[in-house]
């Protein structure tokens, strides 16, 4: 019968998650130090991972806090892996500065090249370059 562990690698439940594509990447990511439990010291891809810890890490410049309900027994479908946390990042506003959704970027019909000067001008215009 497969009972989940009562602990795992980070890395790898990280892949369990859905976080990465590969374990590789995961490793990769935790050897980094990029991952911290409860505000700590970083953790290593080898950390024995236990329900109820709390991990901390940037991922695709958001800030993630997840916290562990489930070890996954294998890595399964999307909604299989996001019952293995709860998400307690905060929320995104997506009109603050810097940020994708106040300042989209143009978009050029594919053949159409680059811009002419004077098109550059105009840009540089709406963009309020000087």
């Amino acid at each position: 019968m497969n009972t989940p562990p009562a602990t795992i690698r980070l890395d790898k439940w990280l892949w369990q998650a859905r976080f990465f594509k590969s374990r590789a990447r995961a490793t990769q990511f935790c050897h980094a130090g990029n991952v911290r439990r409860a505000s700590s010291e970083p953790s290593k891809a080898h950390y024995a991972l236990k329900i109820g810890d709390i991990l901390t890490f940037t991922l695709n410049e958001r800030k993630r806090i997840i916290e562990v309900v489930a070890l996954g027994a294998r890595r399964g479908p999307a909604p299989e892996a996001q019952s293995l946390y709860i998400d307690h990042s905060p929320q995104e506003d997506a009109r603050a500065p810097g940020k994708h959704g106040i300042y989209p970027s143009a978009r050029r019909d594919p053949g159409a090249g680059r811009p002419t000067k004077a098109e550059r001008r105009a840009i540089d215009r709406l963009k309020d370059y000087d």
